[in-house]
């Protein structure tokens, strides 16, 4: 069954507050959120029979005093938001759910009941046992093999690599909740310090607290809510490998690839029908990869592309227009934020807001290229 049309996002709002926050735990920055998404849907929390969250369902039901009728506890890093607009969008379709309640909440920075913690228990998981042995330990490692086998096989030049962090600054200049607005070149990401080759720091994420959530409705009840339609068009999700070393290919994602051709093939519409695009980037090689792999792109040009501009204001593919994860905010799983941009742009209500737009597209990964989610949005209505 194609999800086509079947589901609008009437509710979407991130914490109060981003940054450093150490008054709010994690689950707190959930509930922040939730309730931060339902004032913005003018909706009762009674109204909400589903609820998809990374954090315990149970914890958000018994907060709010809801019994849901379905849940989703989907966890697969960055992109889980992404899958969970998915799944839930496939609930409300099949009748499982009439709202849904999505939230995202991490204490990114401040680490405020964050369970665990480094050193508290052995890592079992197969990047511990298989690759930090080695001292591959973390995103800037864990990434940056694949990078440098990119930039090899493709003749992408650093300066390209550092275009993406200038790109972006030149959109967070103009978002006042960006982490970072000046505008930057390519000889300040280069003078950044080296945090792990080829990766200056400008060219890796921001740390910090924050949260997001969205409520999601069927598509025939779009028009009883105050905030402008942002109807779904198309989905896709993919997984490939936990250990980034055992990609399929380390220069591209094969769960990017089978996430995006669904999501376009549901969505029935083509690359020229995009006109605003978020590419989750944890550290600047994302976008590069996202822009190939999607398909907008040929193989070795989207260096170049951005480059040029044409991501940037006034380029024909405006790409991260909140600044993205290397400007505007990075709690740890970054996708929901990509998701609140891209809803913001379709409402036409974005801080640095690009003319025209009518369909967005999200693109998220999990871990080190683990998993991908894939979103595309419009503001206009079906039609026959």
């Amino acid at each position: 069954m194609s999800l086509r049309y079947k589901v609008g996002i009437v509710g979407a709002a991130e914490s109060t507050e981003l940054g450093t926050i150490p008054e709010q735990s994690q689950t707190q920055l959930h509930i922040d959120s939730a309730i931060n998404a339902m004032r913005d849907a003018g909706i009762d929390k009674t109204q909400i029979d589903g609820i998809a969250s990374t954090l315990n369902p149970s914890i958000l039901a018994s907060y709010f005093g809801i019994v849901p009728k379905w849940v989703d506890n989907t966890s697969l890093g960055g992109t889980s938001f992404l899958i969970h607009v998915r799944h839930a969008t496939a609930a409300i379709a099949a009748g499982l759910a009439t709202t849904v309640l999505i939230t995202h909440g991490e204490s990114g920075r401040s680490r405020v009941g964050v369970p665990g913690g480094r050193g508290s228990q052995r890592d079992n998981s197969y990047p511990g046992q298989f690759e930090s042995i080695y001292g591959t330990f973390g995103p800037t490692t864990q990434f940056g093999m694949g990078v440098l086998r990119y930039l090899k096989e493709t003749g992408t030049t650093m300066e390209q690599l550092a275009s993406v962090a200038v790109a972006q600054r030149k959109w967070s200049n103009k978002v006042p909740r960006a982490k970072f607005g000046d505008l930057i070149t390519t000889n300040d990401v280069f003078e950044s310090r080296m945090i792990c080759y080829p990766f200056n720091l400008l060219m890796c994420c921001l740390v910090t607290d924050g949260g997001g959530a969205l409520i999601l409705t069927s598509a025939d009840r779009v028009g009883d809510f105050k905030t402008n339609p942002c109807y779904i068009m198309g989905t896709g999700e993919s997984v490939e490998t936990s250990v980034v070393s055992q990609m399929y290919d380390m220069t591209s994602s094969a769960a990017f690839r089978t996430a995006s051709s669904a999501a376009f093939a549901e969505a029935q519409v083509s690359h020229d029908d995009i006109d605003h695009l978020m590419i989750y980037d944890a550290f600047a090689h994302l976008p590069i990869y996202g822009l190939e792999d999607l398909g907008f792109v040929g193989r070795g040009e989207a260096g170049a592309f951005i480059e040029e501009g044409n991501t940037s204001p006034g380029g024909k593919l405006p790409m991260n227009t909140n600044g993205g994860g290397l400007s505007y905010t990075h709690t740890g799983m970054y996708g929901m934020f990509a998701i609140q941009e891209a809803v913001r742009q379709i409402r036409g209500e974005a801080a640095h807001q690009v003319d025209g737009v009518k369909t967005s597209f999200v693109q998220g990964v999990g871990g080190m290229f683990m998993a991908a989610g894939s979103l595309i949005f419009t503001n206009e209505a079906p039609h026959d």
